[in-house]
């Protein structure tokens, strides 16, 4: 089984630096996306509506998104994309100190209501 993580953040709204950000991740680096592999990430997706981003993540149940994101953090491709990005994002204001993303909790599953076969 997998469960689904989403998170919310926003792009500075300069059309220039929303254009930037889109191109970083139509040409993601390979060790990004290898390493999202690595930490058991199934797949991530990133929508956009004006500078509003919304993230949505697939991985197994037993991800632990505070202890399985820490592996993720330390090498230094890693690093160096997150200090580009972090150029882009500005926080939201649900964010906690010193995060520009913050995690958006499941108020609805269509999968809560399905009958057992």
């Amino acid at each position: 089984m997998s469960k689904s993580i989403a998170q919310i953040a926003d792009l500075i709204n300069d059309p220039e630096i929303i254009a930037r950000y889109e191109e970083y991740h139509r040409n993601a680096w390979p060790e990004i996306r290898e390493k999202q592999k690595a930490i058991g990430i199934e797949r991530m997706e990133i929508f956009r509506s004006g500078n509003h981003l919304f993230m949505y993540i697939t991985a197994p149940d037993d991800f632990d998104f505070d202890m399985d994101f820490i592996g993720f953090k330390p090498t230094p491709r890693n690093q160096e994309w997150q200090d580009i990005m972090s150029t882009m994002l500005q926080k939201v204001p649900e964010a906690r100190d010193g995060e520009l993303w913050s995690r958006v909790p499941t108020i609805f599953d269509s999968e809560w209501f399905k009958e057992p076969i």
